[in-house]
């Protein structure tokens, strides 16, 4: 084993036990701290009597923000627009589109006759 290998082994172990003994310590200290103030507590609550109760808390008024109110009208919409949709007879609509189709194209197709028998006659 050289030197430099019985150094840095040495160090490691060195520094792992302080760092191992420090934190029980500390570890030691925190539970001492806590249960002091506990002991603490208990004492004052014996001489100073148990500690009044706190007041009811005043009812609070929820009102809506900006960004709620407006998910709230979006949803109504969107609500009413699915409702509408549900509600829609489309075997009607079908047929309202398909008349309207119809008398368009015999439309086009009459007047088309006519200028076509129009420029015959000339």
């Amino acid at each position: 084993m050289g030197f430099t290998t019985g150094l840095l082994g040495g160090l490691t172990l060195t520094t792992a036990l302080i760092h191992v003994s420090l934190s029980i310590h500390a570890r030691n200290r925190i539970a001492q701290s806590a249960h002091l103030h506990q002991q603490s507590i208990i004492l004052n609550q014996l001489v100073d009597g148990p500690p009044l109760p706190l007041p009811a808390p005043a009812p609070r008024v929820v009102q809506a923000g900006v960004w709620e109110t407006a998910k709230d009208r979006w949803n109504a919409e969107l609500e009413g627009n699915v409702k509408k949709l549900q509600s829609t007879d489309w075997d009607g609509v079908r047929d309202q589109v398909e008349e309207v189709v119809s008398r368009t194209w015999k439309r086009a197709f009459q007047k088309s006759r006519e200028s076509v028998a129009e420029a015959g006659g000339k």
